[in-house]
C-alpha cells in the first residue's frame, strides 16, 4: 500500500471520528442541557481539534492523494465535503480503497 494512501486513510478515520463525536455531543445538547454543561469543555476541545488542526491536515492529505493518483477534481471536492458530513469520510475512504486497490490492499 502506498504511503500516501496510508496517511490519507489514517487522517480520514481520525477526522471522521472527531466529526461523529461532535455530532453526537451536539445532539445530546438538544436532549439534555444539564449533561451539555458537564461536557462543554470536552466539546470545545474536540471542536477546535477538528476544525483548526485535523481538518486542514485532512485537506492536505486529500490534495496529496488526488495529485499522486491523478484522480478527477470531483473526488477532491467530495473528500473535502466529507469533513463536514458525519460518517461520509468513512464511506469515501472505503470507495477510494476500492477504486485505487480493486484487488484488495497489498500486504505491506
Amino acid at each position: 500500500m502506498d504511503a500516501t494512501f496510508r496517511r490519507y486513510r489514517a487522517v480520514s478515520f481520525v477526522t471522521g471520528t472527531t466529526l461523529l463525536i461532535l455530532f453526537v455531543t451536539l445532539f445530546l445538547h438538544t436532549v439534555d442541557l444539564t449533561f451539555w454543561k458537564q461536557i462543554r469543555l470536552f466539546v470545545d476541545v474536540v471542536g477546535i481539534g477538528h476544525g483548526v488542526v485535523l481538518y486542514p491536515i485532512y485537506m492536505i492529505m486529500c490534495f496529496n492523494l488526488v495529485t499522486k493518483f491523478r484522480l478527477h477534481v470531483a473526488y477532491l471536492a467530495l473528500m473535502l465535503f466529507a469533513g463536514f458530513v458525519p460518517g461520509l469520510a468513512f464511506y469515501l475512504e472505503h470507495r477510494m480503497r476500492v477504486k485505487l486497490y480493486p484487488q484488495g490492499l497489498p500486504a505491506k
